[in-house]
């Protein structure tokens, strides 16, 4: 066996991982199949001591720290098939190539399924948000839009207010109860209740929507939370829990983000309901030392 551990994906919790593991002094493969869910987003925000750099930048820069140290391998490739064979799992990667290790990191992050709405695709990103934490304060000032397709949209929109004037869309499918409403309306966001059927503006810009009744209605960003499914299917293949959390599943782990398949760890989106850069880094962080402590005790016994 040539590795005693493989994290598989190259984004903010794959790299914390590996970094872990690598100044843990144990042989380390990151494999990276260059697909990151943030690939649509030109900067990000909140992550202390990379505020406003590129997503792109971030992970480059954590690559070529990660290469300074010799005994970890970085690969680009995509991870296709995954199992357990005795003590070790093996991995296929596609295009060929096969390797073993003691443990697995799984950070292969999620897919995001947006509203089939025209116009919705072409700004994600850019103008269509996911998270006012991330994103708010570059749209604040504006005329914003919260796009209801889940329950806990209202809960959204009494949150976006702190950034801008806020419009709640509930798409005639997510009104408000009287609880909701109550607090929307404490919040000065204003409910509209035909379906938006289309953006409008010069892309990836975000000027107006129009509404299914006809009315245009002037607005300069939409938050929007997609539905999600995990991005590759190794956490399956590997036999893992998912529980369902709000959006989608998400991989089961315990406090020390190892999977209900021992010496299977996952961190990251696929991993978390709550999806941040500054999480998913930490998460990382957690499941590479776990992964670390957990190759210390097999040895020990």
């Amino acid at each position: 066996m040539s590795f005693e551990a493989i994290v598989i994906g190259g984004n903010f919790a794959g790299l914390s991982a590996a970094m872990q593991l690598a100044r843990a002094r144990r042989r380390v493969l990151l494999i990276d199949a260059g697909t990151p869910r943030n690939r649509f987003s030109p900067a990000s925000h909140g992550f202390l001591g990379q505020d406003g750099q590129t997503p792109a930048a971030i992970m480059r820069e954590g690559k070529r720290q990660l290469s300074l140290y010799p005994n970890i391998t970085i690969r680009d490739g995509e991870v296709v098939q995954a199992r357990a064979d005795g003590d070790e799992f093996v991995i296929d990667i596609k295009g060929g190539g096969q390797e073993r290790a003691a443990r697995v990191v799984v950070a292969t992050g999620i897919s995001d399924t947006l509203p089939d709405i025209s116009g919705l695709r072409d700004r994600w990103g850019r103008s269509v948000l996911h998270c006012p934490y991330c994103h708010g304060y570059e749209v604040s000032g504006g005329k914003l839009g919260v796009l209801a397709n889940h329950p806990l949209s209202a809960h959204a929109a009494t949150l976006i207010p702190d950034w801008g004037e806020t419009t709640y869309f509930t798409q005639a499918l997510f009104e408000p109860d009287e609880e909701q409403l109550a607090r929307l309306t404490s919040r000065g966001v204003r409910i509209e209740r035909s379906p938006v059927v289309e953006l409008l503006g010069d892309r990836p810009k975000l000027e107006a929507v129009r509404l299914a009744d006809g009315r245009v209605v002037q607005l300069d960003a939409m938050f929007v939370a997609p539905k999600t499914a995990m991005a590759s299917p190794i956490a399956e293949q590997l036999g893992c829990v998912f529980d369902d959390g709000p959006f989608g599943p998400v991989i089961r782990t315990g406090d020390n983000k190892e999977t209900t398949v021992k010496g299977v760890f996952a961190a990251g989106d696929a991993a978390s309901a709550m999806h941040n850069a500054t999480l998913a880094s930490a998460s990382g962080v957690l499941a590479g030392v776990h992964c670390h402590q957990s190759l210390v005790m097999q040895s020990a016994r």
